[in-house]
């Protein structure tokens, strides 16, 4: 089973230390040999990010910085494990690296885990579509 990991923290306006960042690329080498990391990034500061938002018929944009947010994205995981407690471990452990923060998870939806067969099609054509383009 396929997870997504959605690490939220308080933004810093600092950047990593060299040992946060070898204890990081540590576990990222550990995690992608072993085979529970399939992929992770982290995000920029929110400066350099926006909001989109649709309401009705009504979009609006909205530039970072998010000051107005306690906690804002950080970076994600794509973590491959057996279980959602198993996923929750792998989390743990993130955090144990990362710091303070915390970890939103989410399965992720796959063919393969469709209990209607109908689903699994349409989800294999509608994945087969979007990679030809």
């Amino acid at each position: 089973m396929r997870f997504l990991s959605v690490y939220k923290t308080v933004e810093r306006n600092t950047p990593p230390t060299r040992e946060e960042i070898e204890r990081m690329g540590q576990l990222i080498e550990e995690g992608m040999k072993s085979g529970w990391l399939v992929s992770t990034e982290g995000c920029l500061p929110s400066a350099k990010g926006a909001r989109v938002r649709k309401t009705g018929t009504k979009v609006t944009v909205t530039d970072g910085p998010f000051v107005e947010a306690k906690e804002l994205i950080g970076g994600f995981a794509i973590l491959e494990a057996k279980s959602k407690e198993e996923a929750i471990a792998l989390t743990k452990q993130f955090l144990e690296v990362a710091g303070e923060g915390e970890c939103e998870i989410r399965q992720l939806f796959t063919a393969e885990g469709a209990k209607d067969d109908d689903t699994a099609a349409r989800h294999t054509q509608l994945s087969e579509q979007y990679a030809q383009r």
